[in-house]
């Protein structure tokens, strides 16, 4: 390797530090890279990714029409040449294209050779008719954060139902083929970007870039490094008995579930428990929290006596107390950014605590008095955010449904009731089941652009 090829390597590790690799696993999977760079450790792909995409028949199919692609279009000169001077089927030139991926594609449905495609390119088309018809399938792999637009378009070869087109396509690879993900077809400009799925990080900035977009939630890309997880890790190590104490009123919910999510069961497995301290004007995430971890939660929600002051400091401060003397508790990861935790930190000398802050909610102050005590404390923030999307996504299911129950009660019987009473219509029993099963039972939510929905009886 030259000297300048070092160079870019040590500025891509540094520039890309502790970013995460689902999303460039799961791009390199679609696009057919070789299992042989999952299986490595030293490339980025991860191979758990692999196993659990290849369970996966839309990902699978996709997989294996990108790598037949693929090798039509690096060896479409020699694959051309057999089937017009030998007549030869493509089927029969393993060599060239492979035969395992013919193989699971005819396993899972589908066939690309069409007896109407005399030409190489015919085939090519008939794969991209396939991948455009069928690459939406693939669009709940990835996260809601990630403009699916722009990683579906890496699939779909330009103008790619067009003989002619699919002939231009090929001399773009064939030219910037050094250029191209492990030498895998993708619809870009190549350029020389290093490697492009070399972390998450590195992947999406140039994915936004090419579109003239800027991607700036780094947090959805990266991870907390390994110097901060291992400082948790000895904390918990180091503790006879470990309690994570909660004041929901500071803290994000779904950052601590991504925190917690991103330790290893390992070490999580020892946390006695989960006690979160809740005012009832705080996020309803917290309803949800223990549904997305294996510690045990206790949940205390916290009435008011007057309506402006909250008593959830208050009532933590006590119950740690109480677990340090009564209940053996030596060491605790108080998550919360309020520098008034300081007087409790400050009143329990041989308590062992941790602190989890936020980056905008923690001030210098508590900073420094726990550095200066030797007390380490971490950013919530830094763990990798995309661990929180499934319990950001049930918590709005849950706030929608209890909207919906409390914005429409309908009743489909007594609605019937009301217009055979206002119609003075007459209807026989077995009459008015007919109705109800022709009409009623095909009511549908109709929603117009301003996200108004209505109810609209649809007429057979």
């Amino acid at each position: 390797m030259t000297e300048m090829a070092h160079e870019q390597n040590r500025t891509e590790r540094i520039t890309y530090k502790d970013s995460t690799y689902e999303i460039v696993s799961k791009v390199a999977y679609l696009i057919g890279v070789p299992k042989r760079i999952f299986e490595n450790e030293h490339e980025p792909p991860q191979i758990d990714v692999y196993r659990q995409l290849d369970l996966d028949k839309n990902a699978r199919i996709i997989r294996h029409l990108c790598i037949v692609r693929t090798s039509i279009e690096r060896n479409f000169k020699y694959i051309n040449d057999k089937m017009r001077t030998e007549f030869k089927s493509i089927l029969s030139l393993p060599q060239f294209v492979p035969a395992e991926s013919i193989s699971q594609l005819s396993a899972d449905g589908i066939n690309f050779v069409k007896k109407s495609s005399t030409q190489l390119s015919g085939h090519i088309v008939e794969i991209n008719r396939i991948i455009s018809d069928r690459i939406n399938n693939c669009k709940n792999l990835f996260p809601l954060w990630l403009n699916w637009q722009y990683v579906r378009e890496l699939f779909i070869m330009p103008d790619g139902l067009r003989e002619e087109s699919t002939k231009d396509a090929a001399a773009v690879y064939y030219n910037g083929l050094s250029f191209y993900p492990y030498q895998m077809y993708i619809s870009w400009i190549p350029q020389d970007e290093g490697n492009i799925l070399y972390s998450d990080k590195k992947f999406v900035t140039l994915l936004y870039q090419w579109h003239l977009d800027e991607f700036t939630d780094l947090g959805k890309v990266s991870d907390a490094g390994s110097l901060i997880k291992g400082n948790i890790y000895d904390f918990i190590d180091e503790g006879e008995k470990v309690v994570i104490v909660v004041d929901c009123e500071n803290v994000d919910p779904y950052k601590l579930s991504a925190t917690l999510r991103g330790l290893s069961h390992n070490y999580t497995d020892k946390i006695a428990s989960i006690i979160l301290f809740d005012d009832i004007h705080t996020s309803s995430g917290w309803d949800l929290l223990e549904r997305f971890t294996t510690i045990p939660v206790e949940h205390i929600e916290i009435e008011r006596v007057k309506q402006d002051k909250s008593l959830v400091d208050m009532r933590l401060a006590m119950r740690v107390g109480q677990e340090f003397y009564e209940n053996t508790v030596d060491s605790f990861v108080l998550v919360s950014s309020d520098s008034d935790y300081w007087a409790l930190i400050s009143s329990l000398p041989k308590a062992r605590f941790l602190v989890m802050v936020e980056h905008d909610k923690c001030g210098p102050d508590l900073k420094a008095a726990l550095a200066e005590h030797g007390i380490f404390y971490c950013y919530l923030d830094d763990f990798y955010s995309g661990n929180s999307e499934e319990l950001k996504t049930q918590a709005l299911f849950r706030e929608m449904r209890l909207y919906m129950e409390r914005a429409v009660r309908l009743n489909l019987n007594a609605m019937f009731d009301e217009a055979l009473r206002a119609t003075r219509i007459d209807m026989t029993a077995a009459e008015r089941q007919q109705f109800y099963s022709r009409y009623l039972k095909t009511i549908q939510l109709v929603i117009d652009d301003d996200g108004d929905v209505s109810l609209a009886i649809k007429a057979k």
